[in-house]
């Protein structure tokens, strides 16, 4: 039904597109040199430099400009407002915050920054967690849906968010900026960049804290405050070491201390629970072109570890907690990852790129888990739990094809193979296919592909719940979308369907109490967006999104029940507008329908209502060095949860300046 209410949709934008596209702006056959330019060009899609409208797959570009317009402090915040993407955090900034793409969970999306894979080692899922990733030194952000395993290999079943980060240029610049606002909170940061000769150089250092509020809702009595306080170090070193040669370096570094509340809801208050974490990232990348430019080749090295350590104690506290809360509990997860890449583009012609990749992949991680009662509870023994450091390794190769014929059609087809030491042998394909109609600048495209996930070192070697018997998850997708180009006017306008096929999902066996393949889940909807740029003054983003997610494991009691916390409708606006070369000011609304979610107390579904967030920001250039911001976000003072029986932000304030010499 949702796919004929789509087609419907679909088929009237396009017999109307000829009504509302003037003919001023018609664009005929082969005189692209305009459309090149007011076209994004986009990497992800195909790991290969593409203009936008010849790309089928569903990508949105979060650019440098509304980065920086939009004053968000965190990566978190921008990726908000993106089709296709919902949200949850566990209470404030420092807490817990996950990205799901079209419902799927959040540890089936890949996360990239720079190129380095942060999806956590050590964790059972695989998530990245948002929380601590500022906008610092942040060039775009480019968000690709759908299955996308046959280019990125494991954790890509959902959809890639690819992080890429400012090289410097021209002459040094030094920057310091300093801002300040509600719950005490702070954030200072040095940043220099530009070049020198052959050398291109980009480096920021900043430190945010904050005294936080209750991550559990005060809405059930609590009231111990959560702060946090992060250090981040972000470089990039660029070298042209002739005229087909090209190295880079990319360093990472994050730092940081979290107030954390165990449980939201009436027993939420914990004054002793401590989040710590330290990750460091570092990756060494190489460019070499030959044969005249028809043979690209990339080569990559990175390495990536992240610590994390959990505490409480609540013997020292007053405070009066459940019987099978336990006194004192202590963890700590070590993960790290190398990886290997080469990846070769090849210019058959005019027509046709030809890409192969391969790529080697370690992956270790160790782990110990502790929680005790200082007075021996017979109903509640202690949980002592220590897996050793485990490995894994996967190799995997790539091959795609792109062909461009009369460009008009723009076809994408891409397999993979990969080999696990655990689970064995995984191919993944993808076929994707564009068509412009110039006459009146339409794109109808199409994309079927599939992806996989390998189980987690967790999962696999934990003494109590892994299972080295297990396979990788699975997923199958396919979408079917129309776009609307009005080049002369900056306009675009778009809709698209998507189905989403989830099987052999890690799940828990009740008989032997081991992990093992048994879930499935379907997810479905439509994306429609409106992106307008006008007179380099005015910049206007309009989204809807509706997503049907569902559990479809037969043998579940949740069979046919929807997955939590993934809201079935959800609107974002954005609007910018630039009064003059000085001033710039925006605003941001984002609409979350209802949706479902536990409430692990009574392990009963509850329902969280809708909500609408306004936020504000500005900023105006007092002299040419001396930038003065201003953000105002949650301007309704809504008050609403995005995880059951945990506190969001309300209205607050922020200021600050930032000084470039």
């Amino acid at each position: 039904m949702y796919l004929q209410k789509f087609l419907i949709a679909g088929m009237l934008l396009a017999a109307f597109s000829p009504l509302i596209y003037s003919q001023d702006s018609i664009i005929q056959k082969g005189d692209s040199t305009g459309l090149y330019k007011m076209s994004d060009v986009v990497v992800t899609a195909t790991r290969t430099e593409k203009p936008a409208f010849e790309i089928a797959s569903s990508v949105s570009v979060i650019d440098s400009a509304e980065i920086t317009n939009s004053n968000s402090a965190s990566v978190f915040d921008l990726l908000k407002n993106v089709p296709g993407l919902s949200f949850t955090r566990q209470g404030g900034n420092g807490s817990l915050s996950n990205i799901y793409i079209r419902g799927a969970n959040a540890g089936q999306s890949l996360v990239l920054i720079d190129g380095v894979e942060v999806n956590l080692t050590s964790d059972p899922s695989g998530v990245y967690d948002f929380s601590e990733l500022p906008v610092d030194n942040i060039e775009r952000i480019e968000v690709l849906r759908g299955p996308q395993s046959t280019l990125y290999g494991s954790d890509a079943l959902a959809g890639v968010i690819n992080i890429i980060t400012k090289k410097g240029e021209g002459p040094s610049k030094l920057s310091l900026s300093a801002e300040g606002g509600s719950y005490n909170t702070y954030k200072a940061l040095f940043g220099l960049n530009g070049s020198l000769k052959r050398l291109q150089y980009s480096l920021t250092m900043s430190r945010t804290g904050s005294d936080g509020f209750s991550n559990a809702s005060s809405a059930y009595g609590n009231t111990e405050k959560d702060g946090y306080h992060f250090n981040n170090l972000s470089s990039v070193l660029g070298y042209q070491l002739n005229k087909i040669t090209q190295i880079n370096l990319f360093t990472r570094y994050t730092k940081s201390k979290s107030d954390y509340d165990r449980f939201g809801g009436k027993y939420g208050d914990d004054p002793t629970y401590v989040f710590n974490q330290e990750e460091f990232s570092i990756r060494g990348e190489g460019g070499l072109k030959l044969l005249e430019g028809k043979w690209d080749q990339k080569f990559g090295l990175s390495f990536i570890r992240n610590v994390r350590d959990y505490s409480f104690d609540t013997s020292a506290t007053s405070h009066f907690y459940p019987s099978y809360i336990y006194d004192y509990s202590w963890s700590n997860y070590d993960g790290r990852k190398y990886k290997l890449d080469w990846q070769n583009d090849f210019r058959i012609n005019q027509s046709n790129l030809l890409t192969f990749g391969a790529e080697y992949e370690i992956e270790q991680s160790a782990s110990e888990y502790y929680a005790l009662n200082y007075i021996p509870d017979p109903d509640n023994p202690d949980i002592i739990s220590a897996i050793p450091e485990r490995e894994s390794n996967t190799t995997g190769i790539f091959l795609q094809d792109q062909i461009n014929l009369e460009e008009r059609f723009f076809t994408t087809t891409g397999i993979r193979f990969d080999h696990h030491n655990r689970f064995g042998s995984q191919f993944t394909y993808r076929f994707s296919q564009a068509y412009m109609l110039w006459a009146t600048g339409t794109k109808f495209k199409g994309t079927i592909g599939s992806g996989f996930k390998a189980p987690s070192l967790y999962y696999l070697y934990d003494p109590a719940y892994g299972n080295e018997s297990l396979k990788p998850e699975k997923s199958f997708g396919w979408e079917l979308g129309i776009e609307q180009y009005l080049f002369g006017k900056g306009i675009s306008i778009g809709a698209t369907y998507f189905h989403n096929r989830f099987t052999d999902m890690f799940g828990f066996d009740y008989v032997t109490f081991k992990t093992i393949n048994i879930n499935k889940a379907l997810t479905e909807g439509a994306e429609l967006y409106l992106d307008a740029k006008l007179n380099n003054e005015l910049n206007v983003k309009i989204n809807y999104t509706y997503t049907d997610a569902r559990d479809i494991s037969t043998n579940s009691p949740d069979y046919d029940k929807k997955l939590v916390r993934r809201p079935e409708n959800k609107t974002g606006i954005y609007a910018d507008y630039r009064f003059n070369s000085k001033a710039d000011i925006n605003t941001e609304m984002i609409w979350a329908g209802p949706r479902e979610d536990i409430d692990f107390m009574t392990y009963q579904r509850v329902t969280l209502k809708s909500y609408v967030l306004i936020n504000l920001a500005g900023h105006y250039d007092l002299f040419d060095f001396l930038r003065l911001n201003v953000r105002v976000e949650n301007l309704l003072d809504t008050d609403y949860e995005e995880v059951f029986g945990y506190a969001t932000p309300r209205l607050s304030f922020y200021g600050g300046f930032k000084l470039k010499i």
